[in-house]
This record gives structure tokens, sequence and C-alpha cells, in this order.
């Protein structure tokens, strides 16, 4: 009898395991739907632009390049919803005199094909070097990545400065240290780390970026605790800059104050 419902049990188990292992991307991704207008998420200076990615996927992204002599921040959200609902965060860049930019992600929004973390690095890769095509350098382009737009961020920033071209900076808000990290914490009781396809490893990337780099961080943080943005930080190189924010958890930073000390950070990059 012990044995029947024991191996019952590890039945029920081993289902577990291999459907989140064949659905993960599911439960990782989650698009919103069309992000409408630039001016219905209140950056009506931003232009929505049709980007193709290497693979032959186009995304739509947000773009205001700013003043020639401007830093644009090019912004990469994360796991759910679209770039227009970021537009808020945007907003706050073009503010204070900075070009901005939203990226589109396949799969998010209107666009086609499904999200992966080639997929996601192939779209933001070419939106980098569109910015390029537009005449504006690495040295005034500044990433800034979403929680799992850390991700993203951090691995972008080591192609650009391994080729020799870093960018002015990095931001990350609510960043990991690699999604099989997170999703450990969140899956204490399943073998996550080995079951992680999209592994977004920015523990191992983000002492290669060569930018400064600030991490902004809520202490009550609960889908990606702040204990491992504090280990990111620690595997970052200088100059580098933290703010770890008392009771903010993981969307709300914006409600406490970090956009002033945001801008100046970007102002006075090099």
């Amino acid at each position: 009898m012990i044995k029947t419902v024991l191996a019952t049990l590890f039945a029920g188990y081993l289902t577990i395991v291999v459907l989140l292992y064949l659905f993960q991307r599911n439960l990782m991704y989650i698009p919103g739907g069309g992000p409408g207008e630039p001016g219905d998420a209140g950056v009506p200076e931003m232009r929505a632009e049709t980007i193709v990615a290497a693979d032959g996927v186009g995304t739509v992204s947000w773009i205001a390049p700013g003043a020639s002599d401007a830093k644009v921040v090019v912004l990469f959200h994360g796991n759910a919803g679209n770039i227009a609902d970021r537009g808020f965060k945007a907003r706050h860049f073009l503010d204070a005199g900075f070009g901005a930019a939203l990226v589109g992600y396949r799969g998010f929004g209107d666009n086609p094909g499904s999200p992966t973390e080639a997929g996601l690095y192939a779209d933001g890769k070419a939106l980098l070097e569109d910015l390029e095509g537009k005449g504006i350098a690495a040295d005034r382009i500044v990433l800034y990545g979403e929680s799992m737009g850390s991700g993203l961020a951090v691995h972008l920033a080591t192609l650009w400065a391994d080729s020799g071209n870093p960018f002015a900076g990095i931001i990350l808000e609510a960043p990991f240290t690699s999604m099989a990290d997170a999703a450990a914490y969140h899956y204490s009781w399943l073998p996550a780390r080995l079951l992680v396809k999209d592994r977004y490893d920015s523990l191992t990337k983000i002492d290669r970026v060569n930018a400064p780099v600030m991490i902004i961080h809520g202490d009550r943080d609960r889908t990606v605790p702040q204990d491992l943005g504090r280990k990111l930080f620690s595997a970052a190189e200088e100059p580098k800059t933290a703010i770890w924010l008392e009771a903010a958890g993981h969307v709300d930073i914006f409600d406490f104050d970090v956009v002033q000390p945001m801008t100046d950070w970007v102002r006075k990059l090099p």
C-alpha cells in the first residue's frame, strides 16, 4: 500500500516536472496586447518604427532620438505587458532632455513570432544597430533593463563591449543573477535550475559590460528578491552605483524617489 502511494506521488511529481518543462515559456512570457499609439501612452514625440532582426522577424519599437548631442536611454521591459505600459518611464527621461527608445519584443503586442531568449536578444540587437545607423553612437546610449529586461541589457552590453564599443552606461531595475536563480526561488521544490531553457545569465556577464552600472532594487520585491540584485551588484566592476529602496516591491520603484537620482546619474555619464 505504501509503495503504491509513493509511486503515485512520484508519478504526479514527475508529470508536473515534465509539464513545467514543456510549457515554461507560457509561464515566463506574458505578452500584452497591441500597444496602440505612442501618444496614448503619454509619449507623443516617440515614433513607432518596425525594426527587422537578423532572422527576419520585424517588431515595432517606439523611438525618440532627441537632440543630436543627447544621451539616448533604451528601455528593455520585463516579461509581461508591452512597450505602452512603460511609456511613463520613457516620459521621465524625455522630460529630462534625453532621447528614449522602448524596445518591442517578438510575440508581444501585435508583433509576430514567439518570445525566446535568443529571439529577444536578436530584437534588442536590431534596435541598437538601427540607432547606430541613425548616427547615435554607443557612447551616447544608456541601456535600461527592467526585471527580465535586465538580462537583455547585460547581454547586449557585453556584445558591444567585447567589440570595443561599450555603451555609456547601464541601469538595471530589479535585476536577477539569472532566470535559473529566480526560478529556483519560486520553485524550490523542483529542480528548477536544470529545467530552465531561457537562462538570461547576467551574473557571468556583468563584469564585462565595461560601462558604469546603476542597480535599483526594492527590499520588498517578492518576484525577484533583492538578494539577487545585491549579488549581481557585487559581481559588477566599478564604477557602480546602487539604490536599495526600503518598502519598494517589484513594479513600484517609480513611486519612490528614484527619477532625480537616475536622471542625474545619466547626465553625469562621460
